[in-house]
């Protein structure tokens, strides 16, 4: 599959989990891509970005292991930098880093609420800050965030994982009228079931998610190739969810 031969990628939090799985995705079907993430070193979870570009480079793919922490402007500035010294240009980027808690809001410490919004909103802000002036450098391309179906299951509650994914589903929809003219496709995707990544199975609240309602990685890797290869003529301005998405073609 080449379907984004030519193309460069970079997907942040990609060390393991569902960015791991995209960034994968991704090279195989021909891009070349940067794996950003701060896991240069195993730790508590397993997965680094060495290890995934590994995994790319062994399946024949074009990897570059960057060194990224969302929540620091200086930081995702020097990684997209890198990414363009090496690769030549910029066409695709997943904003994927981030963190879970979902215990109910009057249990939540300050420090917990923080965390969700410094990395899955804040930090989603500024890998796209940074990267729109690349894409428009190639005259177009695609961004995609990685958001979760609980945005919508306002009959479950609260929590601050969930509150700032619908804070990303907003900045997203809304930049993607900013940057029509520009050529670029800016999409939000989440899966349609739970994907039992690292991160859920330690920071899942205990919840025993029952096997019909879990989704492999790779089908949110399909979904994001998919994605990847719009720009603003084709799908833009919108909520996908994986398995739907993937239905309709």
């Amino acid at each position: 599959m080449d379907s984004l031969a030519g193309k460069v990628a970079f997907v942040a939090g990609a060390s393991r989990g569902i960015g791991a799985a995209i960034a994968q995705g991704l090279a195989a079907a021909g891009a070349q891509v940067a794996v950003a993430a701060r896991s240069t070193e195993p730790g508590r979870l397993p997965g680094t970005i060495g290890s995934v570009a590994e995994k790319i480079a062994a399946a024949g793919g074009r990897a570059l292991p960057v060194v990224c922490d969302v929540t620091s402007t200086e930081s995702v500035e020097t990684a997209l930098a890198a990414t363009v010294a090496e690769f030549g240009g910029l066409d695709i980027v997943i904003a994927n880093a981030g963190v879970l808690w979902l215990g109910p809001i009057e249990s939540t410490p300050d420090k917990r609420w923080q965390r969700c919004l410094d990395v899955n909103l804040t930090g989603v802000f500024h890998v796209t800050r940074a990267a729109i002036p690349h894409l428009r450098a190639r005259g177009g391309g695609s961004m995609i965030a990685i958001t979760t179906t609980g945005v919508a299951m306002l009959e479950r509650g609260a929590n601050a994982y969930w509150v700032s994914k619908a804070a990303v589903e907003r900045l997203y929809l809304g930049l993607a009228a900013d940057l029509r003219d520009d050529g670029i496709a800016v999409n939000c995707l989440c899966p349609s079931r739970v994907v039992l990544t690292e991160g859920w199975q330690a920071g899942g609240a205990g919840q025993r998610i029952p096997d019909d309602m879990v989704e492999p990685p790779e089908t949110m890797a399909r979904a994001a190739v998919l994605l990847a290869g719009q720009d603003a003529s084709g799908t833009t301005g919108t909520v996908q969810q994986s398995e739907t998405l993937l239905a309709q073609q």
